[in-house]
């Protein structure tokens, strides 16, 4: 059995953090504001493959009043989703996702992005997707106040 996902997250840029992206630190004046390290590509992915699992979403999970995860790499949350959908006898196939900023431009770091996540899943990079766009300008993300990410995941019965 094939079982598609989606997932999506947004967070607010704030001034003194990190901005982490993919699992990879980008260059950029501030970070996004969020109890763990903010990584919203990760956290859509994250939420686009419970949702094919049927395992609830990233909050449920990882809950942002659990002292535990303040500050943590977004890396660990991905593992953890990847062992909790091996456990229920699923596999990943692919994940297609799209993050949305005005800036910074986020295209030369895609493919680290891409092998992050694949790392952390134990997949092909090939089977790994990463796209980058604007919102034209558009709301609070087009007038950069911050960033979102969409995802979709395909896992299949192992």
């Amino acid at each position: 059995m094939t079982r598609i996902g989606f997932g999506y997250d947004i967070h607010a840029f704030a001034p003194g953090r990190a901005l982490i992206l993919g699992g990879v630190e980008i260059p950029a004046e501030r970070g996004l504001l969020g109890h763990s390290d903010a990584d919203v590509l990760l956290h859509a992915i994250c939420d686009a493959l419970l949702g094919a699992a049927a395992l609830g979403d990233i909050g449920s999970h990882f809950p942002d009043d659990d002292e535990r995860f303040r500050d943590a790499p977004s890396t660990i949350f991905l593992k953890d989703v990847s062992r909790l959908i091996q456990a229920r006898g699923y596999t990943v196939v692919n994940l297609d996702a799209t993050v949305v900023l005005e800036s910074p431009r986020i295209a030369a770091h895609v493919p680290r992005m891409r092998e992050t996540i694949a790392g952390a899943l134990g997949l092909e990079t090939d089977r790994v997707s990463v796209k980058a766009t604007t919102h034209e300008g558009l709301g609070a993300l087009g007038r950069g106040e911050g960033c979102a990410a969409y995802a979709v995941a395909s896992i299949q019965s192992a």
